[in-house]
């Protein structure tokens, strides 16, 4: 029996990991842990963090990952590109997806922005065909406009 997960409150122990006056990747790196550990069946919950035109890899929790990504490739490039969420429901029919972990079936990916431009992206992974649906997508960008509020404040100490 699959349990419902409750993504209101897990909502509010989003807001209280993120700490305004620490530095951004230690706020990554609980955001991910905590995802990994609080969502089931996920195999990868981490960020790729815009740097020279391109994404490179932030914290995660998960198999070892792609450490460069370009613009425009693989489902991260895609949602960078474009500005806007990819939630994709089997990974082997996205053309150019970037295959980092085989065991990852399903995937969504969500910009994280500042001043209207792409920063970085969440990007969460599934061993699961159709794991993530508009609760999911809903909660995950809540958590990337989280990370927006503080990323002002902690790239401008």
């Amino acid at each position: 029996m699959k349990i419902e997960i409750d993504y209101d409150a897990l909502k509010e122990s989003v807001k209280s990991l993120i700490v305004e006056d620490d530095w951004i990747i230690s706020n990554m790196s609980n955001v991910s842990s905590f995802i990994f550990g609080e969502v089931n069946d996920l195999n990868w919950a981490g960020f790729y963090i815009m740097r020279t035109g391109r994404l490179e890899l932030g914290p995660f929790i998960g198999q070892p990952a792609c450490v460069r990504i370009p613009l425009g490739n693989g489902v991260c490039g895609t949602a960078a590109a474009l500005k806007s969420t990819m939630l994709v429901p089997d990974v082997h029919e996205f053309p150019g997806h970037i295959a980092c972990d085989e065991n990852s079936q399903s995937e969504i990916v969500v910009p994280i922005k500042y001043m209207g431009q792409v920063v970085a992206v969440l990007d969460i992974d599934s061993p699961m065909r159709n794991r993530f649906g508009e609760k999911e997508q809903l909660f995950f960008e809540y958590v990337a406009k989280e990370i927006e509020r503080v990323w002002d404040k902690e790239i401008n100490k």
